[in-house]
């Protein structure tokens, strides 16, 4: 109830309100959920350290609870495009906790914002090592080749082994898409974007969408769904 009572003065734009009540939740499963939106306003206040050092100090019940914190801040730090300290600050926790699923899956995002694809790859071909049934893992490490057009034979088979463990996930099915654009197949590659961003309307997903689109000489088509996309999520680098 307290968590609640925050995010709906947080909704409301009273803030001060919103972080008396996340304050007061001091256990249970809200606890972690609250601590990093109390964090989030003092961030969008302009008080990045201080946002920081509410989730370093933040106590933690056991190692999950910490990772959670450790995440929680470094999208923190991603939200203010401070992607090298994001990718510091999960090296950091990552090398306490080697082999930490949820910490090589972050950290290996973080890589890929500072061209560190050595570790975006290493990370990920660990967590799959460790994890076969990831697919996030196969379709990251998929994707990431996809979008630049490198080793495109090994990204697709990553992207389908991921479909296969999760056909219905919105984002695995625009990867699918993506890489089929890559390789020519532009009609295939369309009838994933389609259905992935009927199912969730993503910016990202938009761009994509977008861009088949144009190839495929469909510029109205592409153009409404950028225009649309860019009015929900004005400052998207994608879009």
């Amino acid at each position: 109830a307290r968590f609640y009572l925050g995010q709906l003065n947080e909704e409301r734009k009273r803030p001060d309100e919103a972080l008396k009540w996340y304050s007061t939740v001091t256990q249970g499963e809200q606890y972690i959920p609250a601590q990093a939106r109390y964090a989030g306003i003092l961030a969008k206040q302009g008080r990045l350290p201080e946002a920081r050092k509410h989730l370093q100090e933040a106590s933690a019940n056991d190692t999950q609870q910490r990772v959670q914190l450790t995440q929680a801040e470094a999208q923190l730090l991603r939200d203010a495009n401070s992607y090298q300290e994001a990718f510091d600050v999960l090296g950091q926790a990552l090398a306490k906790m080697p082999d930490y699923p949820d910490l090589l899956y972050d950290h290996a995002m973080a890589a890929e914002k500072v061209n560190r694809l050595d570790i975006l790859e290493g990370n990920l071909k660990q967590l799959i090592k460790l994890r076969p049934d990831h697919a996030h893992a196969y379709n990251a490490l998929g994707y990431t080749l996809a979008d630049r057009n490198q080793r495109i034979a090994e990204a697709y088979g990553l992207i389908e082994t991921a479909l296969k463990l999760a056909p219905d996930d919105p984002f695995i099915q625009d990867s699918m898409g993506w890489v089929l654009y890559r390789m020519g197949r532009n009609q295939e590659g369309l009838d994933y974007l389609q259905r992935a961003f009927k199912q969730r309307p993503d910016p990202e997903i938009a761009a994509h969408l977008g861009e088949l689109l144009w190839a495929l000489d469909q510029r109205d088509a592409a153009r409404k769904i950028w225009d649309e996309s860019l009015k929900e999520h004005p400052n998207n680098e994608v879009l």
